[in-house]
């Protein structure tokens, strides 16, 4: 049975405004332990180390070549997929669908028609920190995300004196809900057991709409033992348990359908696995390129050669864009109300 090899980087549970790691992703590669030893030779002929690490190898200059020629012969070569989120991006996204989505709907109102909310986000994200007030958005979106976590009365109300504290009528169809109205209905949202701030969710979703695209049949996942990890294991053996037979277009070029093809996951020590380490070269030099590009701070790689030598369905990105025409294309007709209400109901913690 084919298998893909997964690893992620970035994760920090339900904390997504965490300064020094603000991109989170992962990557899935199907090869053989026997395939990515071959290879791991062949670029590395001389190494030494137990384990193949992208944060130790990109340390020397030396290995950049080595490690471009690397990826380059994975995306060549195997099937790969990479996902890298703008943590705060999906922050406001998440916002938007506890405190601002419910009021909307509660008033008969499609709020992610044609992908309205994406656009609504990226505004936020490139122009709300001035249009709010110096600082005022980044509290709000902490204590959001403590009231997601948190569940507790005064954690909602600190968040609804945290919207007031904007200068919220710039923007009222983001913030007027909370702000103006102190919505029950967001509140209620937030305050649902199991719903969180948790980004693993999504990219596992991503993930495994372009792993079941590529499995030529029935797949099985291998991912590194880790504590971080944990998490993608269980939402995983979730999805797989899931058997109503249903699909959801989530964009232009993405869907989902259920029952999924995947069959079985497992936790492997990533020490005797050569194809999880693959899987951190290459989530590992995909998040450096971010940083580097998004101005946080300067990679080792050349981060336009990393990102050339992804075709277009190998790389997925949730990234703000303020070319609200064509995210309006991307996501018009597709069923973002009805996959949110689906996956709440039948993945959310008990």
């Amino acid at each position: 049975m084919e298998c893909f090899r997964i690893d992620e980087s970035g994760y920090t549970g339900f904390d997504l405004l965490n300064p020094d790691q603000p991109f989170q992703g992962a990557s899935a590669i199907a090869i053989s332990d026997e395939d990515a030893k071959r290879l791991i030779h062949k670029h590395f002929p001389k190494l030494q180390a137990d384990e193949l690490k992208y944060r130790a190898l990109a340390q020397r200059p030396a290995n950049h070549p080595r490690l471009l020629a690397l990826q380059q012969d994975l995306l060549t070569n195997y099937k790969c997929v990479t996902y890298v989120c703008d943590k705060r991006y999906l922050l406001l996204l998440m916002f938007l669908d506890y405190a601002v989505e419910p009021f909307y709907h509660a008033h008969g109102i499609n709020f992610y028609a044609d992908g309205q909310n994406y656009s609504l986000a990226s505004l936020l994200h490139v122009a709300g920190p001035k249009l709010l007030g110096k600082g005022a958005l980044h509290r709000l979106l902490g204590c959001f995300q403590r009231a997601m976590k948190e569940k507790s009365q005064v954690a909602l109300e600190d968040l609804i004196v945290a919207a007031r504290a904007t200068r919220w009528r710039e923007l009222p169809e983001a913030l007027g809900p909370l702000a103006q109205f102190a919505a029950p209905e967001c509140l209620q949202a937030i305050a649902t057991p199991g719903v969180s701030t948790d980004a693993a969710f999504i990219v596992l979703q991503s993930l495994i709409s372009r792993m079941e695209v590529m499995a030529g049949g029935p797949y099985r996942v291998e991912h590194d033992q880790s504590k971080k990890l944990l998490t993608y294991h269980n939402l995983l053996q979730r999805f797989i348990g899931h058997q109503e037979e249903i699909t959801f277009k989530q964009s232009e070029i993405a869907s989902i359908t259920f029952p999924l093809k995947l069959q079985s996951v497992a936790q492997v020590d990533s020490k005797t696995s050569p194809a999880v380490q693959l899987a951190d070269v290459m989530i590992g030099a995909a998040i450096e390129a971010a940083n580097t590009l998004m101005g946080q701070r300067k990679g080792r790689l050349d981060a336009q050669q990393v990102l050339a030598q992804y075709a277009d369905d190998q790389l997925i990105h949730m990234l703000p864009s303020v070319n609200f025409q064509a995210q309006k294309r991307f996501r018009q007709g597709t069923q973002a109300e009805e996959v949110i209400n689906y996956f709440a109901a039948n993945f959310q913690k008990p």
